[in-house]
């Protein structure tokens, strides 16, 4: 997914990837549905592969859309690891409250549930398509990476992701973020990049002139810029 982006910055940065459990050519022996029903489990992934090449410090987290999230609470468990995190359409829940909007009524989130668990393949050209906000090929990409996945892998991480909130941590959280938001997302509105600006401590927003919801895909030069500009700013002591 993000091959556009970490292309630019091949020969000036180590960078690390790695797939989730469930996705790309993770082994699906490493699936364990208790440790995945939440996001803490892709949190003690995110800290088993810094710890596994030996990383301790001066990480830039790049995180999208719920890897955002997973990403901030990866910073609480080990502040000192991180020395920026940039976050490309953050959402720290996606269910609609009383005081916020996230996008969603949790009605319309469980009923995405229920269509993939009742029609998975209709679920992912769904997805896809709104994700991306356009047809070829960015959203055969994602589609085809939906397909790819096993299905209830993937639905243990759409529930997760779904039906989590962790808008009280975004306070606590203390290494400096660059918040990346699109402007028209069906996912993650502008007022959730306003409420994550509003919230995190030392924080930029950057509005991405870009419909959907994945930029490093059908924009990955806006992304580019933006995290070239970032990385290039000194720290605030």
């Amino acid at each position: 997914m993000w091959h556009q982006v970490t292309s630019a910055f091949a020969s000036t940065h180590q960078q690390v990837l790695f797939d989730y459990v469930g996705s790309g050519t993770s082994l699906k022996s490493a699936f364990d549905e208790s440790r995945y029903s939440t996001l803490g489990g892709y949190v003690q992934d995110v800290l088993d592969v810094c710890d596994e090449l030996e990383l301790h410090s001066r990480v830039t987290f790049i995180g999208h859309s719920v890897s955002c999230s997973i990403g901030l609470l990866a910073s609480l468990a080990r502040p000192e690891l991180f020395e920026r995190m940039i976050l490309l359409g953050p959402s720290p829940c996606f269910a609609n409250h009383a005081d916020y909007f996230g996008g969603f009524e949790l009605g319309q989130l469980e009923g995405l549930l229920l269509m993939m668990k009742s029609n998975y393949l209709g679920w992912a050209e769904y997805l896809a398509e709104m994700l991306v906000h356009v047809q070829e090929p960015e959203s055969s990409q994602l589609r085809d990476s939906f397909c790819a996945s096993d299905p209830e892998m993937t639905r243990t991480f759409a529930q997760a992701c779904f039906l989590s909130d962790d808008r009280a941590i975004l306070s606590k959280v203390t290494p400096p973020c660059l918040i990346l938001q699109h402007r028209n997302d069906c996912l993650a509105p502008l007022s959730v990049g306003d409420f994550c600006h509003a919230q995190l401590q030392g924080s930029k927003l950057q509005i991405l002139d870009v419909a959907g919801h994945c930029a490093h895909l059908s924009h990955p030069d806006l992304v580019i810029a933006a995290i070239r500009e970032y990385i290039s700013l000194p720290l605030a002591t």
